[in-house]
């Protein structure tokens, strides 16, 4: 990304824009002509960011700084940034909920509130499914962790806002692709041929590849849909951490093994990771609170409203995905076989 770009029509503001997420839409705005501004921390790294494209602001979104800089003049803002994993508790809701009001409240004070608004939020905003069958956009929230609810917490920051009636919420599945880190550890384990299982056996979860977040998200820019009304963004149908290890298995042509972790082994290896982290000052992908939610039986979404409102459905299956992901960190060296 350059420091400076000009185009006839508004800037898009993109929050997260060097993330995983992000990025990708970043590029996809790009290739499509938008003028697209980013917001990013003068620390973040731009590697993912096509150089040359658009504008950089430089801010804090949860120190409200750079902010009335970032929305000025902006036409439609994507609020993809986020916190997905913490040192503590408070840095979900510093990142999260913190975050998001004073970008609503940079928006109000600069007068943009008929801004068109898509705000990333997650199906941890939602909370598992209490009986199997997948959980609907109009079933009561019931968040299990931190995570979950400082992102139902921001959700919230919408419905008293001017932005309501031009503010959409999607709520992605569990997200995966080239460029992220987290999922990546699941292609480690089974490229080792070993999963070690800390939940029920056969627990599903709905899942979605991150070129499909970025078709939904600029679906639910294009709608006309508002009153910050939330859409669950996933694959049709969810699978179980079982499938999605093997399905990576048989990209490489191996068996990949399912190994139990007792209940009380699995809460002591996600106190100890949160150890771990605290003294490296980074956060992990393992904790308690994943160990929280893996212990739930099923993490699934209905895709129905996305389907009927946004036009929205899928279109990656879970084996063209994990093929795609699987070649480009190889190609990245991120992964070795």
């Amino acid at each position: 990304m350059a420091e400076t770009g000009f185009d006839e029509r508004p800037p898009v503001l993109v929050t997260g824009g060097s993330g995983f997420v992000g990025s990708h839409l970043v590029e996809r705005l790009v290739a499509e002509g938008y003028r697209v501004r980013c917001l990013v921390r003068r620390t973040s790294s731009r590697a993912w960011l096509p150089t040359g494209q658009g504008e950089l602001v430089y801010g804090e979104l949860a120190e409200n700084a750079g902010l009335r800089e970032a929305v000025a003049g902006v036409g439609l803002v994507f609020h993809v940034a986020g916190v997905t994993k913490a040192l503590r508790p408070s840095d979900y809701y510093r990142g999260n909920v913190q975050a998001t009001a004073h970008l609503v409240r940079a928006l109000e004070e600069s007068g943009h509130t008929a801004v068109r608004f898509v705000h990333v939020s997650s199906l941890a905003a939602a909370g598992p499914s209490p009986d199997g069958a997948p959980v609907t956009e109009e079933a009561p929230p019931r968040p299990l962790t931190h995570y979950g609810r400082s992102k139902l917490e921001a959700e919230r920051i919408l419905d008293g806002s001017p932005l309501r009636p031009n503010a959409i919420v999607v709520r992605p599945a569990v997200v995966y692709g080239p460029r992220d880190t987290d999922v990546l550890k699941l292609f480690q384990a089974a490229g080792r041929g070993w999963l070690f299982r800390a939940g029920p056996r056969h627990a599903s979860v709905s899942v979605v590849h991150v070129h499909d977040v970025v078709e939904a998200l600029l679906a639910a820019g294009r709608s006309s849909r508002g009153e910050a009304r939330a859409y669950f963004i996933a694959n049709p149908g969810p699978v179980s951490w079982e499938e999605f290890a093997q399905t990576i298995g048989d990209a490489l042509g191996r068996r990949v093994r399912v190994v139990p972790v007792p209940r009380p082994l699995a809460w002591t290896a996600g106190l100890a990771a949160e150890m771990v982290s605290r003294l490296r000052g980074q956060p992990s992908i393992l904790s308690r609170e994943k160990i929280r939610e893996a212990q739930c039986r099923h993490w699934a979404c209905s895709t129905v409203r996305a389907q009927h409102e946004l036009g929205f459905t899928a279109k990656k299956t879970l084996r063209e995905g994990v093929s795609e992901t699987l070649d480009w960190y190889r190609i990245m060296e991120w992964l070795k076989w």
